[in-house]
């Protein structure tokens, strides 16, 4: 009992967090999303909410944070909000849609610290009204990346039973911390795709196939399992997404993804991470003939049947026969072991896949 009172209270303060994060009593609130940027410009997300007023007196509880779970699920969309952003002495004003959502896209008239890969960016509401404020991040990838890795996270780094926000608060907070939330090793894998084999910081771009709403599920998911922070690229929301703010049918907005971040990172070439389950061989093999000598290498977890997989092999072969590889495989292991052969990742950190791997596997068995 005093395990699942814990794990509660955990489930609740991550669905009250934006909301207190924002100050109790704000009735307006500008929330924030990870976004990505290049030495010329940079691109960013964020919602502008309405919420119901709240005291701003008490301790933090199990009954205040009832109240602020609640107060979220109250919030609305502010349409038509304006807000000013600010990245030194660059700004730029932007307006919401019809829903809140809010997509800056800001030319930089000077070059960032590249020494650095997250930077900030100050969002101030100007309408409906003046005075609310929040920082935002974005990755910009500094001159020690080698490649850029963009991987899905449905059924590719998580559980596809972890979709459902509630199974996935169950096993983040309900269950003890080694229950299989994330594909053994995958966190390790990440790692090391993401430190290269001399601390490159190499850009982490997720794709995910949930709504806005699980943004801090999915940020509280790669905390606990230590998986490599980066842009969260597409989120739906009644089609809203980073890279299209007035809405996507979903059919090709990873072709159009992937073609967008080679444009902005013309410098870099590209991992490319998915699964079997739905489309992502086909279309990584696309952007492999299309975009000869970038994808570097596509790894794409198995978790359909055998007749999936033959069809995955022959693209495999066509992936080949245009100087890339498609490596097939239900097993983290696997994957790091290719990507340590053409020097990714380091042979530490695929010891770290194997090991990590190993002790997730023998804890699921007791």
């Amino acid at each position: 009992m005093p395990s699942i009172a814990k794990g509660v209270r955990r489930v609740l303060r991550l669905l009250a967090r934006p909301v207190y994060r924002s100050g109790r009593t704000r009735a307006i609130v500008v929330q924030p999303f990870r976004g990505f940027g290049s030495s010329e410009r940079v691109f960013c997300t964020g919602r502008v909410i309405r919420q119901p007023r709240a005291a701003a007196t008490g301790d933090r509880g199990v009954l205040r944070d009832v109240f602020d779970v609640i107060r979220r699920l109250l919030r609305r969309g502010v349409p038509e909000a304006l807000v000013e952003a600010r990245i030194g002495e660059c700004r730029g004003t932007f307006r919401a849609d019809s829903r809140g959502f809010l997509t800056i896209d800001l030319a930089l008239d000077r070059p960032l610290d590249r020494d650095k890969a997250w930077h900030g960016v100050d969002l101030r509401l100007l309408e409906p009204q003046e005075g609310e404020e929040a920082r935002g991040l974005f990755f910009v990838p500094p001159d020690s990346a080698r490649f850029a890795v963009i991987s899905d996270i449905d059924d590719t780094i998580m559980f596809t039973g972890v979709a459902n926000k509630l199974k996935m608060f169950w096993r983040l907070f309900m269950r003890s911390a080694e229950s299989r939330v994330a594909f053994p090793g995958v966190a390790a894998l990440y790692r090391g795709l993401h430190e290269g084999t001399n601390h490159d910081r190499n850009p982490m771009l997720y794709v995910s196939r949930g709504p806005w709403t699980v943004y801090e599920m999915l940020e509280a998911f790669f905390v606990h399992h230590r998986i490599p922070e980066g842009p969260v690229l597409f989120l739906r929301d009644w089609g809203v997404s980073l890279m299209r703010p007035l809405g996507y049918s979903g059919e090709g907005h990873k072709e159009a993804l992937i073609r967008r971040m080679l444009e902005v990172y013309p410098d870099l070439p590209f991992v490319l991470v998915g699964d079997s389950g739905q489309r992502d061989p086909e279309i990584y093999a696309d952007m492999v003939r299309e975009h000869r000598g970038r994808i570097l290498a596509v790894y794409i977890r198995d978790v359909s049947d055998s007749g999936r997989r033959a069809d995955i092999q022959r693209l495999a072969r066509a992936v080949e026969a245009v100087g890339s590889t498609l490596v097939l495989s239900a097993d983290s292991f696997d994957m790091a072991e290719h990507a340590a052969e053409i020097g990714l990742i380091t042979n530490e950190a695929l010891r770290c896949v194997l090991e990590e791997r190993e002790e997730e596997e023998s804890l699921e068995e007791v």
